[in-house]
């Protein structure tokens, strides 16, 4: 029986590591933190639950498929979500890319011309993204994967026509072919999901209306239920075990180092961040070409969050009646909002924030009578000298400020929020990075900005490394990441050990 060993328990590892197992391998699974999930976890305080990273997922066909695969499916309570968009000029809850547009008209009626000129190309790229509904061809074998792919052949000339548009093109640099650098929509547009992404993904917001998800009993039961079916099937997962060394030998991976004891394997899986496992885990780094080494050191990765956690001394009735639903987009963006402005002091009372109560999508995600609400923002790399340069007095006075600051903007929605909070703590990329290792607190691996890519493709996988028998099984072997990215990358990962 051939023995592989796995590092990190995101979605990624745990999904390798049961598919492995069930085909019969002997997999161990370490993992550092003490439970397992990675960024699809979460955590309780004081009878509050919340969530570690991702909040929702999309491409559920891909999802449900590779949860059914493990045998899963029906112990998770996925469910839908929707979003509320909220500012000074618009507050709507689109429930499709029509209601979407409308509530840009409504807002902005003398931009009608751009809009017109802007929405109309949203839905070109929209239309070249859609009609790929199944599993990510990816998941599946043979002729599935065959009948899988036709869609996007059939897209294929519509796809190749918008990514020679616009593929190159950052959002804000579509947004400023039509809107003033700092205005409303430029920053609407340019920031609508990672900052600076690839000009054509904005099509994909009218996706989200049909297909966005999250977990009911929260994505530390979804990574729990993964876990646990894991050991089921004869798998070996070690919590509170960082992996210290990938150890080779004759150019090949052959096991691991953890707690400074040898842990033997024919393959390895490096289910974690991408950077770390190249400069850091692998232990002859002369097994790495030195341009590799040189790109992968000054390689940007997908920008960090600022998370602060409040549980609340009101009932989830009164909440709803704030927020409406559980996810809202609000934008109270000031001028002088900059996301690559790491030396504004002042950035989180400028910033636009994601509000999320978890206890909205599940009552049991705080006490009787209380609700828990998390308030989230991106925030430049290394802002303020790294959050102190390394000081614990001043990180801690910078974490209070910046917590402070989303307070004061969430109040906008949630009347005398500061009033209400019975519990209240803070997460900064530094808390990210601590947790999950991902270098600065990445979020989704990969920087989104298609000029610092670091695969030279989106979504195509890159699970090898010149190390024999260790490969990538992480979000990180695809540029953009995500949950979608980690289930390509378990595939692959699986799929070559075959």
């Amino acid at each position: 029986m051939k023995k592989v060993i796995i590092i990190g328990s995101g979605l990624g590892g745990l999904t390798a590591g049961n598919l492995l197992a069930k085909r019969g391998y002997a997999v161990t699974l370490f993992e550092s933190h003490s439970a397992p999930g990675g960024y699809t976890a979460g955590f309780h305080r004081k009878g509050y639950y919340f969530e570690s990273g991702a909040l929702s997922l999309e491409s559920s066909a891909s999802v449900f498929k590779a949860m059914q695969d493990i045998g899963v499916l029906e112990q998770l309570d996925f469910v839908r979500q929707r979003m509320r968009y909220v500012s000074a000029d618009y507050d709507a809850i689109p429930e499709n890319f029509l209601e979407y547009k409308k509530m840009l008209y409504e807002a902005f009626p003398d931009e009608k011309a751009k809009l017109d000129r802007v929405l109309a190309e949203l839905e070109e790229m929209a239309d070249a993204l859609s009609g790929m509904d199944g599993p990510i061809p990816n998941l599946l074998e043979g002729f599935a994967k065959l009948k899988a792919m036709l869609p996007y052949l059939w897209k294929g000339p519509k796809l190749l026509k918008v990514a020679k548009r616009y593929g190159e093109m950052t959002s804000s640099e579509y947004a400023a072919r039509y809107f003033e650098k700092g205005s409303k929509l430029y920053n609407f547009f340019g920031n609508t999901f990672y900052p600076d992404m690839p000009a054509m993904l904005l099509g994909a917001v009218a996706g989200m209306f049909t297909d966005y998800w999250t977990v009911r009993s929260g994505m530390q039961a979804w990574a729990d239920v993964l876990a646990e079916n894991f050991r089921k099937l004869g798998g070996a997962l070690i919590l509170s075990s960082y992996v210290d060394k990938i150890i080779t030998r004759d150019g090949a991976a052959v096991g691991v180092m953890s707690k400074e004891a040898f842990h033997q394997a024919d393959y390895v899986i490096a289910a974690g961040d991408y950077k770390k496992t190249f400069l850091q885990l692998i232990d002859d780094k002369s097994l790495i070409p030195r341009e590799l080494v040189k790109k992968v050191e000054s390689a940007a990765v997908s920008e960090g969050v600022f998370t602060v956690y409040l549980g609340l001394n009101i009932a989830n009735a009164e909440l709803e009646k704030y927020l409406k639903i559980p996810h809202v987009l609000l934008d109270n963006s000031s001028p002088g909002y900059d996301i690559y402005d790491a030396a504004d002091a002042e950035y989180f009372t400028k910033a636009p924030l994601t509000m999320y109560a978890p206890s909205l999508v599940n009552p049991r995600h705080a006490p009787e009578g209380k609700s828990s609400l998390m308030l989230m923002t991106t925030v430049p790399y290394h802002w303020l000298n790294n959050w102190g340069g390394g000081d614990k007095e001043i990180y801690k006075e910078l974490k209070a400020k910046a917590a402070q600051a989303l307070i004061r903007t969430a109040s906008t929605l949630v009347p005398s929020l500061e009033e209400k909070i019975d519990f209240q703590d803070a997460a900064t990329p530094l808390t990210y990075e601590r947790y999950t290792h991902n270098t600065d607190g990445a979020t989704s691996a990969w920087s989104w900005n298609p000029q610092k890519r670091f695969h030279k493709t989106i979504i195509e996988a890159h699970i090898d490394t010149p190390v024999r028998n260790l490969f990538i099984g992480s979000c990180w072997a695809i540029q953009i990441g995500g949950i979608p990215g980690a289930l390509i990358a378990a595939y692959e990962c699986v799929r070559k050990i075959k």
